[in-house]
């Protein structure tokens, strides 16, 4: 069975009230956030950047630091009443209103244009 949005936001509360006791505050898992995206980032800079890999983090995986990162938006998600699939499905609709002709004109994006 595929993982939804939906199902992943409901697993990871039941997980955080039977394994992991309570959330932690709103404020404790955005700073979370912030250090989960730092360790993200440090990944990509390295595979993807002009920095080479120090010696600790090598062992790094980036699908795991990614998920890392979805955890916690999921948690800050159940907490403050956010429904990320709904949130998503009208970002989408934003997106596509707002940039339907942005993007294709962009001439950094097209150069060709």
């Amino acid at each position: 069975m595929e993982l939804t949005i939906k199902t992943a936001q409901q697993k990871v509360d039941e997980w955080i009230k039977t394994t992991g006791v309570r959330y932690f505050t709103e404020l404790t898992n955005l700073g979370i956030l912030m250090e989960e995206t730092g360790e993200l980032a440090r990944i990509i800079v390295r595979k993807y950047g002009e920095q080479s890999f120090k010696e600790t983090d090598k062992d790094s995986q980036l699908e795991d630091e990614m998920a890392d990162v979805l955890w916690v938006l999921l948690c800050l998600a159940n907490q403050t009443g956010v429904d990320l699939t709904t949130a998503l499905e009208k970002n989408f609709e934003k997106k596509t209103k707002r940039d339907a002709e942005r993007h294709r004109s962009n001439d950094k994006l097209n150069p060709s244009s």
